[in-house]
């Protein structure tokens, strides 16, 4: 507190709070965020007392309450402590409004009596005399409590209803919602809980309630340690609201003791700037009279409420105020109660207190803009890929074909259109989602657009059309105004823009999937860029709204289910293809290009998605020369076109083996004579139509020696069986980490140097502090850190499920999956971390496996637990290292999503120790079988499997395992030649 006498021990502050008639609380004149403040009760005066808790008044303590209330509340005063109790902990002062004593006023008025004087005469007022003297007057005069009216004493007394604060059932809410809903009630404020909750007294029937402040909410006090803390805590607040007597308080009663002990309250500490925000709205409304206007009442019960409180002639809104200082953010879920009007003030206060980084913004990063994208601003290409309705990839006409950086992914400026969904995350197309992608396909796809760059931001993958990499939580966007060089189809109402520099740039593409009303126009804040255009895109969005159009139509969206054969099993797959080959042509749209040769298909007459592959024809690997070109040569050639297939069979991973054709040209002698492709005859070419040009495309580009066939030498034999090209087969040391059922397990590479550089980072992070409730909320797809409950070290995990729900509760429970270690367990919430940027990059570097070439039961299945146990006896019994070498790779199962899925690598398995094959021991232990040979396997494979028959021979004859009963029936294998996956580097 600021001095204003030196050594005299006068201080100077304001008052903030009056809990009684002869009590008050005054903070120091100081610039500090919470000053310091002293509790003063006037020396020598003893003012009625007000009701606690199951009590009543005093005669007159309510305005005796309200005399000093009004004169003091918010006023600066100077002050002196004359005397302390220790024994009751209070300091007793003397109190001066300007140059009027505040004790001499509350006598002369009759809302005090003066205490007689005991043996201690130190403990007693300077002005005693002038006092006692007032007070004989007031008396005499019969004013305030030494009325002399009758009755008068009696009328002072408040009749107070239940309390509704803690006991919601002394409340009719709804009822008083309902009397007074819009229309100001008077009411005193008596208690702060925190910056956006208030307990008050609600005028003239002085009902004590709880109110939330609508549309904000301040950061948390916390919570006591315990209950026992908390009954002490709401005893001394009521003696500070109304008990001035020195009598120290009785102590707690047992039952009050053993109703504390019974029920314990885990502390937690006020959040960030959650007592500045309280003592902002102390220092503002408690004890003041103040406006409550009533929004409404949330489950529970509790009244929400607008609070205006006076500011010399003006009336404040107290949620503004805060928000405007940054002390309380804003909430959807309340402000949907106010008027658009205070909505708007509220949402532009915060921008304003996060652009200066007020208290609760301090560390805030706002969405990374750029006046300028990351490319050039503007490009002219061709379309050839609709991602969704606001998403394009543009062909750049500027950069050479083959190069990586010729496809440009441009999302449309300031629209949004209904999410596509992701299979992979089980998500389905919203509402009119696949109508806003068919019709920008239908219009855009292979034709000629310009397009103008205008800002960038950095955005979630979770609301990209792609789910995200672990470790990876958000990418930046690039966003830009599209048109179309050439007339529209179908006579679109969207009219040509014009560019900035007054020249026709045609039509705008975003315009026009707004006004068909498959899309709705963003609503920027102030610090955000928008479209050029954006005054058109609002126009046309109002017309769309007008005409009920696509999501603005009252009428049920269009619906279409698609059997999404990629994610379905092998056997649902050739359960379809009697309904594929029944029709020797069909029409069919390319959805994706996998691979040069594999690519996803929509079959809209069978209404499924379907993997289809060439028959006979095979692009490079990904890991091998060209096999880019090729992808890039299909996307521009048929990518998201409609296309014609004719279907032979399907292979044992589901894919469907056919032939292709866009504008009646067979698309693999596309590949095939650009060297891109090559034949895979062995098991025959009866059955491919156009097999003649085939060969003869292939021909074709070994004498021009294109691409892959750069070194080709006339005369020299080549095998036309892509294995004949493979290096030699990789090896790599390896320890296992997790075993889980059907011989598949985890491994990590020993070579890799990142599995101690990530155990290293890890050990050094601080993991004491708990997660911040409401600003951590894991998601499902989420990277983040979690504490392994074997040894509690802390690990990277991907959330493979989470509770439902916009915020956390520490009684969460979180399944995970270890990516760098392949194990998955359920973890509570207070084991969870937010990633560290220092580990998240690295992808997992736990490997899926399989043993090459065996067939190992599930759990479910005979003999399943066996083996699973078995296994795990070879692999984690004891440390140690093997060697894998890998014999093929299954990279249908795309990124890693939890345990047992993923990339898979087919290995052998050898313990380096004993120099066995793991893949042998489950065989010669009967707890595996061989896979089944076909007739087109190439010859290493064959290789392979006689020198494994003689394991599975031996368990056959000696009855082992699942040969106990003789020989087991072979399950239905695949009928068509596999696709085989070229191995690459790992």
């Amino acid at each position: 507190m600021a001095s204003t006498a030196g050594a005299t021990g006068w201080l100077r502050g304001k008052v903030k709070a009056v809990p009684s008639g002869d009590s008050l609380v005054i903070v120091g004149s100081t610039k500090a965020e919470i000053p310091p403040e002293k509790t003063i009760t006037l020396s020598s005066l003893i003012a009625p007392k007000l009701a606690r808790r199951g009590s009543v008044d005093e005669p007159f303590a309510w305005a005796s309450r309200e005399y000093l209330r009004k004169l003091c509340i918010g006023k600066e005063v100077t002050f002196r402590v004359d005397y302390t109790v220790p024994s009751i902990g209070r300091e007793f002062g003397s109190v001066f409004l300007g140059d009027k004593n505040v004790a001499l006023l509350v006598v002369s008025e009759g809302w005090a009596k003066v205490r007689e004087q005991g043996q201690q005469k130190a403990e007693a007022s300077p002005f005693l005399a002038e006092l006692q003297h007032l007070e004989e007057q007031a008396k005499q005069q019969g004013l305030g409590r030494w009325s002399k009216v009758p009755g008068a004493a009696e009328a002072s007394i408040r009749n107070l209803p239940p309390s509704a604060v803690g006991d919601p059932s002394n409340l009719d809410a709804m009822g008083l919602l309902s009397a007074n809903k819009g229309r100001p009630m008077e009411a005193i404020v008596e208690q702060i809980r925190d910056g956006s909750t208030l307990r008050v007294y609600l005028l003239p029937d002085f009902r004590f309630v709880q109110v939330f402040v609508p549309g904000i909410q301040a950061p948390s006090m916390g919570r006591r340690a315990t209950a026992e803390a908390v009954v002490e805590s709401e005893i001394a607040s009521d003696e500070q609201n109304g008990d001035s007597s020195a009598e120290p308080r009785a102590p707690l009663t047992s039952a009050q003791r053993l109703a504390a002990s019974s029920a314990s309250i885990t502390e937690v500490a006020p959040d960030a700037f959650g007592r500045e925000a309280k003592h902002f709205t102390e220092i503002r409304v408690l004890n003041r009279d103040v406006r409550i206007v009533l929004e409404g009442v949330d489950k529970f019960s509790n009244l929400i409420g607008s609070v205006y409180y006076q500011d010399g002639d003006s009336a404040k809104d107290l949620a503004l105020e805060l928000v405007e200082h940054g002390l309380a953010k804003y909430v959807e879920w309340s402000a949907s109660l106010l008027e658009d009007d205070a909505k708007r003030k509220l949402k532009n206060a915060e921008l304003q207190a996060k652009k200066g980084r007020l208290r609760y913004w301090t560390n805030y990063v706002p969405p990374a803009t750029n006046s300028k994208a990351i490319h050039d601003q503007n490009f002219t290409g061709k379309v050839i890929e609709v991602v969704s309705g606001d998403c394009i990839v543009v062909a750049d006409d500027s950069v050479p074909y083959g190069d990586p950086s010729a496809e440009r992914r441009v999302n449309l400026s300031s629209i949004r259109c209904p999410k596509i969904g992701n299979p992979r995350r089980d998500e389905k197309p919203a509402p009119y989602a696949r109508e806003a992608k068919e019709f920008l396909r239908t219009r855009l796809l292979g034709r000629q657009v310009h397009v103008s760059m205008e800002y960038s931001r950095k955005v979630s993958l979770a609301e990209g059309p792609v789910a995200p990499a672990p470790g990876a939580d958000s990418r930046v966007m690039d966003f830009g105004s599209v048109f179309l060089v050439s007339p529209v189809k179908d006579g679109e109402d969207a009219p040509p823009a014009t560019s900035a520099g007054g020249q026709q740039a045609g039509v705008n593409v975003a315009e026009l999937l707004v006004s068909r009303g498959f899309a709705s126009v963003i609503r920027h804040r102030d610090f955000e860029e928008r479209s050029n255009y954006y005054d058109a895109l609002l126009s046309a969005e109002s017309r769309a709204i007008a005409g009920k159009k696509g999501i603005h139509s009252a009428k049920d969206p269009p619906t279409m289910h698609i059997t999404d054969l990629l994610t379905a099993s092998a056997k649902k797959a050739r359960d379809f293809l009697p309904f594929l080959q029944r029709n020797r042509r069909m029409p069919a749209v390319v959805e994706y290009v996998l691979s040069g040769h594999r690519f996803k298909l929509l079959i809209p007459k069978e209404t499924c998605s379907i993997a289809f592959s060439f028959s006979g024809v095979r692009c490079p690997g990904r890991d091998e020369p060209y096999s880019d070109e090729a992808i890039a040569l299909m996307r521009r050639k048929i990518m998201q076109r409609d296309v014609e297939i004719e279907v032979e069979t399907v292979d044992r991973t589901g894919t469907f083996l056919g032939s292709l054709w866009e504008s009646k040209t067979n698309v693999a002698v596309t590949l095939l004579e650009a060297g891109l492709a090559r034949l895979q005859t062995s098991f025959g070419t009866d059955r491919i139509p156009d097999a003649h040009l085939l060969v003869q495309a292939e021909q074709s580009a070994k004498r021009q020696k294109l691409k892959i066939w750069e070194n080709f030498v006339e005369g020299e034999e080549v095998s036309n069986n892509p294995t004949s090209e493979r290096r030699q087969k990789e090896e790599f040391k390896v320890t296992v980490t997790e075993v889980l059922e059907g011989g598949k397990f985890y491994v990590q590479s020993v070579a890799d140097q990142k599995v101690a550089s990530i155990q290293k980072q890890l050990a050094a992070l601080n993991f004491q502090d708990a997660p911040l409730i409401g600003a951590f909320n894991p998601k499902k797809g989420d990277l983040v850190l979690a504490q392994f409950s074997a040894d509690n070290s802390w690990n990277r995990a991907l959330i493979v499920s989470a509770p439902r729900g916009p915020v956390a509760s520490p009684s969460d429970k979180f399944e995970v999956f270890y990516i760098d270690y392949g194990n998955q367990e359920v973890v509570p919430y207070s084991q969870l971390r937010p990633v560290d940027p220092s580990v998240s990059s690295a992808p997992g570097l736990a490997q899926l496996c399989s043993l090459a070439y065996l067939k190992v039961p599930s759990l479910e299945e005979d003999y399943g637990q066996e083996a699973a146990v078995r296994l795990s006896e070879h692999l984690l019994s004891a440390p140690k290292e093997f060697k894998a070498v890998i014999e093929d790779r299954d990279l249908s199962g795309g990124k890693v999503k939890g345990q047992g899925t993923g990339n898979i690598l087919m290995v052998t398995l050898v313990d380096t120790e004993s120099d066995t094959s793991i893949n042998a021991i489950m065989l010669q232990d009967g707890l595996a079988r061989l896979e089944k040979r076909r007739r087109w396997e190439p010859k290493e494979r064959q290789q392979a499997l006689d020198e494994l028959e003689k394991y599975q021979t031996e368990a056959r004859e000696k009855r082992l395992g699942m040969w106990e009963y003789g020989d087991i029936q072979s399950d239905d294998e695949d009928i068509g030649p596999p696709i085989r996956k070229a191995a690459g580097k790992r």
